[in-house]
């Protein structure tokens, strides 16, 4: 099939090809999905005679103010340094995919490959990658990406679960749960595993304990501010972050309270900082450097790295630290 076919076919110029083919914003968005769509269907696949790649695997987040993305950061340098290639970051978007014009740069820069810290990709930024040989992986600590991405995700029900049991172990009856966001999967499976904890442990789950946070500190300060405030207050609490376990540390401190002694602190991420809290944090470890590794290795992999949708899913494991202890009195 010959882009001059694809032109006749969409009722454009060959040139309008020619633009859609490199990336061009001068293209309307209804003109840009026709040829694309046709590119597609007939499986067209851009020639770059002989002109490779750049050297360079694009790293993509929403925000790069988090603490983990520092270890995500690290965890693709490990790899592309040892693929002789350069990590270029890219702030863009919104936590569930980048925004609409990233794809136009990415275009025109050709790496190697992307990793992104998504939760998902639309459809026609996975086509326009795919239609100019571009591989893509999702490092997917926010959810569940559509099932024809390559991805690295890690088990967050099982974290969820080992959490809140290591909290009734220590005879915690009224147990509260700071998640993340609640249009994100990852939260969501953080408070499944804490409910099933709960009922496992014969527990009623009181929805009064159950808030979902942003995983920053300020948002573990004030639900934890709120949660503590009143006679019946928990005395343990689950945060979804370790950024929102020490706001919750902090709110703690504001009471009056102590801990261990007083209130239980379980976080998430087990990230550096964890252990340098006061006290020192249990967590649950999200292996989020190994995630990085992996996803890069997925992408830069001799065998076709784009061939075929990789599901990857990576253990926890709870890190007992200073922060928790059995409940007074049990």
């Amino acid at each position: 099939m010959t882009l001059a076919a694809v032109a006749k076919e969409a009722g454009v110029s060959l040139p309008t090809v020619s633009k859609v083919l490199n990336g061009r914003s001068d293209v309307s968005p209804v003109t840009r999905a026709k040829v694309e769509q046709l590119l597609k269907v007939h499986g067209y696949r851009r020639r770059h005679h002989g002109v490779p790649p750049s050297p360079l695997v694009e790293l993509v987040f929403h925000e790069l103010d988090s603490i983990w993305a520092m270890e995500i950061i690290r965890g693709v340098e490990t790899v592309a340094k040892a693929n002789k290639a350069t990590v270029v970051l890219t702030e863009s978007g919104t936590r569930h995919a980048p925004a609409p014009g990233w794809i136009e740069g990415v275009l025109r820069r050709r790496p190697l490959g992307v990793v992104l810290v998504f939760s998902t990709l639309p459809e026609d930024v996975k086509r326009q990658l795919r239609s100019r040989s571009i591989p893509f992986v999702i490092i997917d600590p926010a959810g569940d990406p559509d099932p024809d991405v390559p991805s690295v995700g890690s088990a967050n029900w099982a974290g969820g679960l080992a959490a809140t049991r290591h909290l009734t172990g220590h005879r915690h009856e009224r147990v509260a749960i700071i998640t993340g966001p609640e249009d994100m999967l990852c939260s969501l499976a953080r408070l499944d595993g804490y409910r099933s904890a709960m009922a496992m442990a014969g527990l009623e789950t009181d929805p009064r304990l159950i808030r979902f946070g942003d995983f920053h500190v300020q948002g573990g300060f004030t639900h934890a501010m709120d949660l503590l405030d009143g006679p019946d207050r928990p005395t343990a609490i689950f945060a979804g972050s370790d950024l929102q376990a020490l706001g919750v540390l902090e709110a703690a401190r504001l009471k009056g309270l102590s801990v261990p002694e007083d209130l239980s602190v379980v976080g998430y991420d087990d990230v550096p900082l964890a252990q340098w809290s006061s006290p020192p944090l249990t967590t649950v470890h999200q292996p989020l450097r190994h995630m990085a590794e992996e996803a890069a290795r997925m992408l830069l992999r001799p065998d076709d790295p784009g061939k075929a949708a990789q599901r990857i899913e990576l253990a926890t494991r709870l890190v007992v630290r200073q922060s928790t202890a059995r409940r007074r009195g049990a």
